[in-house]
């Protein structure tokens, strides 16, 4: 009865594992199709203005679209221990991305930042591709040294050594959104594998003075944090992108303006179709657009994070780790990209995961999400397995006790064959 009732409940793990796929996928559907009406409302304009063709970043944005659908259909044919077997390898080569696109005349300088290289159709952000690489090199150390990164302070600082190089590239591109979504994500990765509190809290409390010593020792940053605690006190200089944010979400109201109508995107509003296009939401569809994206961005999260518990739970642990890294990461960048759009946090260069135009963004999500549900099937595969195993125990068990149940000559005790030899001598007597 136990190992029926173990069986049952493995069967209900892996039907609820297949439910979580399919959620996580309609989610993300949902998502990219509120992204490209978006994407398709705020870029009209500036469209028209610089090339002549409204349509001009709707299209390039289907095709990237077309191109991210097709990269993680690759992904996600690409097995966990492939991932695993190569974190070293595609740690090395975002370092080689990262140096790279600092030398002159290869990387691309836009607004003051060199952070992308050119090919041709498509124009790569290293750090977007940085982060999966240094997240599977994260997931598969704590797989091979997950006792040492428990037990010792070294195994716990190991990892942030290795990527202390990749910190100030990032910061010589720069780009310091990039910084913290990385080192946030390993830091949790690092947390949910079981380092000890007070080592966590050590390392957490350097990196953040760390992070405040970046920020004062830059005039531009520091001018961003100015500009980002009293943005009307130079609202057409430093403060002009955020002012304008305001005003899209001062103008949403509760239920928006309508698709198409808003005001802001017409030239007020900079970067309105890439890194603001959620005060474009805000405007043109109000307070109920808006939780209805976070709500959204939070369940999927949610699913991310249950997933990753899922896969830990089966033993499948480089998947659980890459969920739980890939989960933070997704959740870290959508909640820094709303809180800049309405005021809570200084301007940073981060895409919203999914919605905003752009390339390397929209390809690297997708190939997150390939990775995630990846780890959902393999987590069912192992589910299966264990499901398998323990009822070919089950049955062996019952065979065996079958066999002990019937007694013969064969298998009866020296005391019951002698009981049995008398009766059969009384038996002949008489």
């Amino acid at each position: 009865m136990r190992n029926t009732a173990n069986s049952s409940l493995m069967q209900q793990e892996v039907s609820s594992s297949i439910n979580l796929g399919q959620w996580l996928l309609l989610t993300v559907i949902t998502l990219a199709a509120v992204g490209f009406v978006m994407v398709s409302s705020a870029s009209m304009d500036i469209s028209e203005r610089l090339v002549g063709n409204p349509f001009h970043f709707l299209q390039r944005h289907l095709i990237y679209l077309t191109m991210a659908l097709m990269c993680a259909s690759l992904a996600y044919q690409v097995s966990l221990d492939m991932w695993k077997k190569s974190g070293v390898v595609l740690l090395v080569f975002a370092y080689i991305l990262l140096i790279v696109v600092l030398i002159p005349g290869v990387g691309r300088t836009v607004n003051g930042s060199t952070r992308w290289i050119s090919l041709g159709l498509i124009t790569i952000q290293v750090s977007e591709v940085a982060k999966v690489c240094v997240l599977a090199y994260v997931a598969g150390y704590l797989v091979r040294r997950n006792n040492e990164v428990r037990e010792k302070f070294w195994g716990f600082i190991k990892p942030v050594l290795v990527l202390s190089m990749m910190i100030v590239l990032l910061l010589q591109e720069p780009d310091f959104g990039a910084v913290v979504v990385i080192m946030s994500a390993v830091f949790g990765m690092l947390f949910l594998a079981g380092v000890k509190f007070s080592q966590y809290a050590l390392a957490l409390t350097v990196s953040i003075c760390a992070g405040a010593a970046m920020i004062f020792s830059s005039e531009y940053r520091l001018k961003r944090l100015i500009a980002y605690l009293d943005p009307w006190s130079d609202q057409f200089g430093s403060g002009y992108q955020l002012v304008q944010s305001l005003i899209a979400f001062g103008r949403g109201d509760l239920t928006g303006v309508g698709l198409g109508n808003s005001i802001q995107k017409l030239s007020y509003l900079p970067e309105a179709h890439t890194d603001f296009v959620f005060a474009v939401l805000a405007e043109e569809f109000g307070l109920v657009g808006n939780l209805f994206v976070i709500s959204l961005y939070l369940f999927m999260v949610m699913v991310i994070l249950c997933i990753g518990r899922a896969a830990e739970k089966a033993k499948v642990l480089f998947g659980a780790y890459m969920c739980y890294g890939l989960g933070i990461m997704i959740g870290l960048q959508a909640f820094v990209n709303i809180g800049v759009a309405c005021g809570l946090l200084p301007t940073k260069g981060l895409t919203l995961p999914l919605m905003s135009y752009g390339g390397s963004s929209l390809i690297v999500s997708s190939v997150m999400i390939a990775i995630i549900l990846r780890v959902n099937k393999e987590t069912q595969i192992a589910h299966c397995l264990s499901i398998e195993n323990q009822t070919d125990k089950s049955k062996t068990k019952k065979r065996k006790t079958k066999q002990a149940g019937k007694r013969t000559p064969f298998n009866e005790s020296p005391k019951e064959q002698r009981g049995w030899m008398d009766r059969w001598r009384k038996e002949t007597v008489l």
